[in-house]
């Protein structure tokens, strides 16, 4: 019996794509050895992890300040997720 493949709409194709970047490792999206350690140290393994993740419990990590910081916002840019106040495209110098 041949299987006819139902196309999945634009909104269930990127639905798909953002689930599957949420689940992506925090060393699967670019983050340094030593970065990925920090976070894995406080229990933060996924791009959702992070996500659930403020800013001021990121800074809380041991080892961990404003230049990682700056490293984990670029990292999920580059995978489309982006801070408040930044859309695609924007850049701001680091102050």
């Amino acid at each position: 019996m041949a299987r006819t493949r139902i196309p999945l709409s634009a909104a269930d194709e990127a639905l798909r794509d953002q689930q599957t970047k949420l689940e992506l490792s925090t060393a699967e999206i670019g983050l340094t050895v030593r970065t990925t350690n920090c976070l894995e140290e406080r229990g933060i393994f996924t791009v959702r992890d992070l996500l659930n993740t403020n800013r001021a419990e990121l800074l809380s990590i041991t080892n961990f300040g404003e230049k990682t910081l700056e490293e984990v916002y670029r990292a999920l840019e580059r995978i489309g997720f982006y801070r408040p106040g930044r859309r695609p495209g924007s850049e701001s110098k680091p102050r």
